[in-house]
This record gives structure tokens, sequence and C-alpha cells, in this order.
């Protein structure tokens, strides 16, 4: 893998812009441990976006060429799996093109106690060195190039970012809507989801599920803990997280607890949830016969 080194210089850039607040018009919305890909002839989706991570890192793959975009947000899960996953997403756009290059954007992760960010930032660079493309490092902002501190406490300076598909452009991102179906996909990532692409790029859907889940153990005990019991139990940085964080977790919580056997309540006929932009831009269900 190819480090320039201005990549430092990127990061720097990167970090000093104003974060963006992003509307739900023309956005795909990348939770952790999922990705979707892209490219700029897309009409329904011009910008992949995600957020609220502390430890994780967001990973942007372009091809210079195609346009080919891959947003993927990862917690260290299975790391080499997952680059290997990104890698033939993106390529499997770019085959047909002339000229162009891989290019890796990195962003996320901070100086945290248990040095989880530097163990995932060390794990993507190895897994993309292994590529046997080559893959150029363009942005390098993770880890102690991501950290701020505050009375002795560590936290990000970027939780999140957006791409825009059309342009190229990175920048700090925060986002009102994380939907569709957050709670459901939120659930899947706290059941012990592996990375998974989210998008139909050739058909500009959006596809969801079907998941399927053991119940929740102990989801009652869990739902009557306090927020600090939630917060350093269920939190691998429980001081950086966003304020949003327990709420967002009882609310997966409880969506698990009202879905104990998603088979029977959520996916009974075994196939996705699909959605496709409307008109105004917005994520809008399809019925299965209509696909």
């Amino acid at each position: 893998m190819d480090t320039p080194e201005n990549s430092a210089t990127v990061a720097k850039l990167l970090r000093s812009r104003p974060t963006q607040i992003v509307e739900p018009k023309g956005l795909l919305y990348v939770q952790q441990r999922e990705f979707a890909v892209t490219t700029p002839k897309d009409g329904s989706v011009s910008i992949l976006g995600s957020d609220d991570a502390t430890t994780c890192h967001l990973v942007v793959l372009r091809h210079t060429g195609s346009g080919a975009t891959c947003l993927t947000h990862c917690d260290g899960s299975d790391t080499e799996a997952e680059v290997s996953l990104i890698m033939s997403s993106v390529k499997s756009f770019s085959n047909s093109a002339d000229y162009g290059r891989l290019e890796l954007h990195l962003v996320g992760g901070f100086n945290d106690d248990r040095q989880l960010s530097q163990k995932l930032t060390n794990q993507l660079l190895r897994a993309f060195d292994l590529q046997p493309d080559d893959v150029h490092l363009v942005t390098f902002c993770v880890t102690e190039l991501n950290d701020r501190e505050e009375k002795d406490i560590h936290f990000p300076i970027i939780y999140g970012i957006a791409v825009n598909v059309k342009t190229a452009e990175i920048f700090p991102a925060t986002f009102p809507e994380k939907g569709p179906d957050e709670d459901l996909r939120s659930a899947h990532i706290l059941t012990g989801a592996r990375l998974t692409n989210i998008y139909d790029a050739k058909k500009e859907q959006l596809h969801i599920g079907p998941y399927f889940w053991r119940p929740f153990p102990h989801v009652d005990f869990w739902l009557e803990q306090d927020d600090q019991q939630i917060l350093e139990n269920l939190s691998t940085s429980p001081l950086a997280e966003p304020p949003h964080f327990v709420s967002h977790i009882r609310s997966t919580l409880t969506f698990l607890k009202e879905h104990p056997f998603p088979s029977r309540s959520l996916f009974p006929d075994r196939k996705p949830r699909i959605y496709r932009k409307n008109q105004d831009g917005l994520w809008e269900q399809v019925c299965s016969d209509k696909i």
C-alpha cells in the first residue's frame, strides 16, 4: 500500500472543517458493520454517511476512474475478511475503467484507554497492505491523529463523515436521520452480525435483512439498569460516547425484547425489506410484489 507523506496534512485539513448536518435527501446512512457501494451514475444516492464512531473506524475506498465509492463502518470484528469484501465490491464496479487508481481514506478512533482504536488502525493497515492491488492511502485521520483531550479525558475529534459520491468530497458530518429501520439494523449488530452489504446500486435499492437472531440474553435485566451501567458495560469507550448513546441502546434492547424471534415477527417470508428513494429523495418501502 502506498502511503503518501501528505496523508497527515489531509487529516489536519479534515479536522479543521466544521461538522455539517446532513439531511436525509439523497443520503444513504451506513450503520456499524454495514457497507454500501455506489457510483456517480446513481440517480438516487449522492451522499454516503456514517457517524457515532468512537473506537470504530470509517473506511472510504474509491476508484478514481469509475468513481465507485464504498463506505464502511468497521469495529474490528473481522477486519481482514471485511477489507476483502470492500475491495471486491469497489472493483466489481471498476473492471471496465481504462484508468484510475484505488484511493483509501481512514477516519476515526482516538487514544482510548484500552487501545482498541490503535489495534483497529493496525489491523486495517495490515489488511489493505496484504491486498494484491495497489491501494493509495490519501487520508489518515485515525487514533492519535483524531484525538483531543479535555480535563484528562480523551475524545475523538471527528465522530462521523459523509462522502459525496459525485464529487468525491469527504467532510465531517452528523445525521439527524439514521434510517430506515434504525432499530432493526442496530439489533442485527448487537446480536453479533457480520459485515453486511445493504445497497444494490444497479437497482438503486436498499436491502435490509432478512436477519435472524436468538432471544437476546437477559434483555429485561439490561433494560432495568441505569444509564451508567449501560454505558460501562455496553460501550467500548464509556467516557467518549455521544450523548444519545444510552437512549439508542435502550431503543435497540426494547426492539430485541419485542422481537425475540425475527423469523416470525419481522421476516416470515424470508425476504428483505426493500426501499427506494421517492421523488423527494427519501427512502420509501417497496412492496415485494412490485420488485
